[in-house]
């Protein structure tokens, strides 16, 4: 056996295996190598395009993209709403210098035709005496008759106030209420006197140039407009039956509502039928001008109580020459706005009925402004009754100071 030194294997393909691993552990570190760095590139790729989103995000918050067209869109509607509540204005206005003018040119008729429409008798000239009239909120004319002397006293106990708290009414509230009345065929008469001690005492009452009776009741609404225009400039006119219960505050909020709308005709409208045979009440004589037999009214607000604004109640002022008078007062009143473009506003708190039905609606919180039986066409019995319902169906004494218009 020979001594010497061992000389490396190799394999069978001829490659030295201390080469071989050498090369297994080269690959393996190139490997790692070439790993990390392409996931440091994508690492890099990844952030910079999250920091490119970032700032994207921060540049449309702190400057954000204006549609440029949309805006001026906006400001070229803007203008137009603009110039459209401006025209609103001018023609308010011109609505209310025409009926300033339509006002004046019937107390210049007025005063031509006749100088003693109402009381007191118009000393000055049409024009003068208008441009001195008081300005209200509303006048309430409570349409009475010489035989109704029990009814007013039952009026003045409820809801109607007198003495000091009439005049407060009056320079505090704006609110004018008076019992409308004529005088009697033979004037100066007994009748006449005795209404003359009763405003006396109450100072409470209109008086008009008016042969009081019953189918005259048309012709004292129409003189009674005309001469509560003359006197009082008010933004509305009421005429309310001596046989009705009224509720002050709700009234004057009711009216509030509409205060600002023209031509404005406002109670509990209805369309009642043509009644053309005699005998009957509410018997139409031109009963034929409404068509056939079995026709019914046009819509018109029912007579016990109803509105109209300033402006209705100058045109009839200035027209009442030329209007027509039916039988029914009522009737009459809305035949009169036929053709005009008046808003026919129907409120049903104007027309509830006496307890239970009122007062329902009062203990629910929702007072009436009037109530009255339908089938009496005032409350029945209103003599008697009215304490009972103003003590059922009352807002209270006190609401009508506490109420703002």
């Amino acid at each position: 056996m020979k001594m010497g030194l061992s000389r490396p294997h190799k394999g069978g393909n001829g490659v030295s295996t201390r080469w071989v691993s050498l090369f297994c552990i080269a690959s393996f570190f190139l490997g790692v190598l070439v790993v990390n760095r392409f996931w440091a590139a994508i690492d890099a790729d990844e952030i910079d395009e999250e920091a490119s989103s970032l700032e994207k995000h921060q540049s449309r918050s702190l400057h954000p993209v204006v549609n440029c067209e949309k805006k001026a869109n906006t400001d070229e509607a803007g203008d137009i709403f603009s110039q459209v509540s401006q025209t609103h204005d001018v023609i308010r206005k011109l609505d209310k210098t025409i009926s300033s003018l339509e006002v004046q040119l019937a107390a210049a008729r007025a005063s031509k035709s006749d100088n003693d429409e109402g009381s007191p008798v118009v000393t000055k000239t049409g024009s003068e005496s208008f441009k001195e009239r008081q300005k209200v909120f509303f006048v309430m004319g409570i349409m009475t008759a010489f035989s109704s002397r029990k009814r007013r006293e039952s009026i003045r106990e409820t809801w109607m106030p007198g003495g000091n708290e009439l005049k407060k009414l009056e320079t505090e509230k704006g609110i004018i209420m008076r019992f409308v009345i004529g005088h009697s065929a033979s004037s100066g008469g007994v009748l006449d006197r005795a209404i003359d001690a009763e405003d006396e005492k109450h100072k409470d009452f209109f008086r008009l140039n008016h042969i009081e009776g019953y189918h005259e009741l048309s012709s004292k609404t129409q003189t009674y407009f005309t001469a509560a225009v003359s006197k009082w400039d008010a933004d509305f006119y009421i005429k309310v039956d001596d046989d009705v219960h009224i509720n002050l505050g709700m009234v004057g909020s009711t009216l509030a509502r509409h205060r600002s709308k023209p031509r404005t005709y406002i109670g509990c409208m209805k369309s009642g039928p043509v009644l053309a045979h005699q005998g009957v009440k509410y018997h139409e004589p031109e009963y034929w001008k409404f068509g056939e037999e079995g026709n019914k009214y046009f819509r018109h607000a029912t007579g016990q109580i109803y509105a109209i604004s300033k402006d209705l109640a100058t045109y009839i002022s200035v027209h009442r020459h030329i209007l027509h008078r039916y039988a029914n007062e009522d009737v009459s009143l809305g035949s009169w706005f036929i053709g005009l473009d008046v808003q026919h506003i129907d409120e049903r708190s104007l027309c509830c009925g006496t307890p239970p039905d009122c007062e329902w609606k009062a203990q629910a919180g929702n007072p009436c402004a009037a109530s009255f039986d339908w089938s009496c066409s005032g409350i029945c019995k209103s003599v008697e009754r009215m304490e009972e319902v103003h003590q059922r169906c009352g807002e209270g004494d006190d609401a009508i100071w506490h109420t703002s218009f």
